[in-house]
């Protein structure tokens, strides 16, 4: 049996990846601080023989007994919403965490995939965008410790692959959405669906013409799986290239959830990026994965994963205390 270790194991894609690989008959070790995961995603597994939960920071250092054969790096507070709160501690994630993650690959001869974004792109020049894109980000703007961490774990990801002869593999994320999202965390399919089930105006920050493009849970760990299980080694786009504009989206969740709810207009957070699209020709044709749940389908199954929630899990606002960590 193949042992895997998934760090953010608690959070929204940390948990599907959870059970797909349990479901691939794997013995799972899932590994968070919870800070912004939450125990609920994977408390179905907890009865599992071939599952254990180890509370623990991965920016301070990583043991872990016995063998180990697959390693997937994806603690990182993910929502603007947090990572703006706890810079320093979204930079030491991306950065001491991966290293302490990579030394325990080389240690266990363990194959690693760590999970970067389309955030490498900053607001990109080039559109839609590709792997070759190197990206035009702010190191020095508010997002750029969100950025920038990504960058470092890729940069420092590909040296240890030279430089020891590393298994390595690098995923680039665009955005996902589905069940077990938190519901106020500041991402726009949670935002937009708590704001129509609560009877609230839907916020479009800026005009609303900027883009992205969103990728269904499911095809995102299938895409995440296939390249794990693949033999490639540098950064692949794991994404759905259907580009919407963000006014277009709201008016597409207004339709959806039966409501009659206003459009407001807030000012366009700083370093915001305008154009998101991905470009998946490398992943089509070495992993031969493109995504196959169309929005309108995946939409329909999270409005039914929203409308489940209680009422006080719906109106709950989001206020998660970081006090604690003071910057450490």
């Amino acid at each position: 049996m193949k042992k895997t270790l998934i760090t953010g194991a608690a959070g929204f894609l940390g948990s599907h990846l959870c059970d797909r690989f349990i479901a691939e008959g794997h013995h799972v070790i899932a590994m968070d601080n919870l800070i912004t995961g939450d125990l609920k995603n994977i408390e179905h597994l907890f009865p599992l023989e071939h599952f254990e939960f180890h509370h623990h920071d991965v920016s301070t250092f990583v043991h872990l007994g016995g063998n180990l054969d697959y390693i997937l790096h994806f603690a990182s507070p993910a929502s603007p919403i947090d990572y703006l709160k706890i810079p320093i501690e979204t930079l030491k994630v991306g950065s001491l965490g991966t290293l302490n993650l990579l030394g325990l690959a080389k240690n266990k001869n363990a194959r690693i995939l760590v999970a970067s974004t389309s955030e490498v792109y900053g607001d990109p020049l080039v559109h839609p965008q590709n792997e070759e894109y190197y990206g035009n980000v702010s190191p020095i703007g508010p997002r750029g410790v969100y950025d920038e961490a990504k960058r470092f774990m890729e940069s420092i990801t590909m040296a240890y692959h030279r430089h020891h002869g590393l298994d390595t593999r690098i995923v680039r994320i665009f955005n996902t959405y589905g069940s077990r999202m938190r519901l106020n965390d500041g991402r726009v399919v949670p935002a937009f669906m708590g704001q129509a089930l609560r009877g609230e105006d839907l916020t479009v920050f800026g005009d609303g013409s900027q883009t992205r493009s969103f990728t269904y849970i499911d095809d995102q760990v299938e895409g995440i799986y296939r390249l794990l299980m693949s033999d490639y080694v540098e950064p692949i786009n794991i994404g759905n290239p259907d580009e919407t504009t963000i006014l277009e989206f709201a008016q597409e969740i207004i339709k959806l959830t039966g409501t009659d709810q206003k459009i407001v207009y807030k000012p366009l957070p700083k370093d915001d990026p305008l154009q998101r699209q991905p470009d998946i020709s490398r992943a089509k044709e070495i992993l031969e994965w493109e995504p196959q749940v169309h929005r309108s389908e995946g939409l329909k199954k999270v409005f039914e994963y929203f409308k489940s929630l209680t009422p006080e899990e719906l109106h709950r606002k989001e206020h998660r205390d970081f006090s604690h960590l003071n910057g450490k």
